[in-house]
């Protein structure tokens, strides 16, 4: 009889327990030591260069926002602006109503074509004042409306070429003339803007007042008191002084064609172009609620493109001394 039939039962047992747990303990080892390989070893070399990829995307996202206020400015500036006017709400015995300034932002869209607000083309519109008037049958009447651009010693003529019969927005054509023909129109943005957005508000807020105190200090002191005057205007045309300024936040909601940012703006700034991180026009500046950082407002390229559609068909027919109403725009 062998040895192994000597042992008892018990002890036969206790072994092949004992080789089971070792059995076992064996497998947990090495299943740990393949877990701790999987997750500590470097990554594979195509894994790795995604990762780095990615980072450096992220990085160059971040160097383009930090820019793009100083971008679209050098880039755009000689195409943004000042709009200046004088218009008055007058009776059919001439006696006149309302006489008063305007001031503003427009933007090159096309050649000869420029987009601002309604209330900066028909300065009348959404006026409780001269609302009044005209409903008691005074006629609002524009006496003079200029354009200033940067660069250009002399202001350029421009009139109402179509206003939007829904939203604050209006197309305004300019006085042939060699000054214009090398303005570059602003891109217009193709895909819908999202809240948390970069944006960057371009324009001339305070008007007059805001360039003249970015003025030298002689010019200041001469000019610091002729805030609306079209002399001080066409002095700092002159003088190359017709400069607009950037302010820039993000976009905080979308509702239909509006955008609600928090750039700061002002009077003055009405018209401007809202750009995106990418140095595209998302909007039109429009309004500003006072006492709330957040609630600046702007209107959708979306409902401009059909405006300045309608501005381009125009132009190419007949000349008409009446302005075009869509009736229709899809706003």
């Amino acid at each position: 009889m062998s040895d192994l039939e000597h042992q008892p039962v018990s002890e036969q047992v206790c072994e092949t327990w004992q080789q089971f747990v070792q059995g076992l303990l064996g497998m947990a080892l090495l299943l740990g030591t393949a877990m701790i390989v999987h997750f500590y070893s470097p990554a594979p070399a195509n894994d790795l260069k995604n990762q780095v990829q990615q980072l450096t995307d992220q990085v160059q996202l971040l160097k383009q926002e930090q820019a793009m206020p100083a971008m679209v400015l050098n880039r755009y500036r000689n195409s943004i602006c000042y709009v200046y006017g004088v218009y008055h709400v007058s009776f059919p015995d001439r006696r006149v109503g309302l006489r008063a300034r305007l001031s503003g932002t427009g933007f090159v869209v096309a050649n000869g074509l420029l987009a601002t607000n309604r209330h900066v083309a028909e300065p009348w519109y959404g006026d409780a004042d001269a609302d009044a008037l005209i409903r008691r049958g005074a006629t609002p009447r524009l006496e003079k409306l200029l354009a200033f651009f940067p660069g250009v010693p002399t202001p350029v003529n421009i009139t109402p070429a179509v206003v939007s019969a829904k939203g604050d927005l209006a197309v305004l054509r300019m006085q042939d003339s060699a000054a214009i023909d090398q303005l570059t129109p602003l891109p217009l943005a193709e895909k819908p803007s999202r809240p948390g957005e970069l944006v960057a508000v371009v324009g001339y807020p305070m008007g007059i007042a805001g360039m003249v105190a970015k003025s030298p200090t002689s010019v200041y002191e001469r000019l610091a008191y002729r805030r609306d005057d079209i002399g001080a205007a066409n002095e700092l045309a002159a003088l190359s002084l017709i400069r607009p300024s950037s302010t820039c936040g993000h976009l905080g909601d979308v509702v239909g064609d509006k955008l609600i940012y928090d750039a700061p703006t002002a009077h003055g700034g009405s018209g401007g172009p809202v750009f995106n991180a990418q140095g595209e026009v998302i909007g039109v500046n429009s309004a500003y609620l006072d006492g709330f950082s957040g609630g600046t407002l702007g209107i959708s390229t979306d409902a401009l493109r059909p405006l300045v559609q309608a501005a381009q068909k125009a132009r190419k027919s007949a000349d008409s001394s009446a302005v075009p109403t869509l009736a229709s725009n899809p706003e």
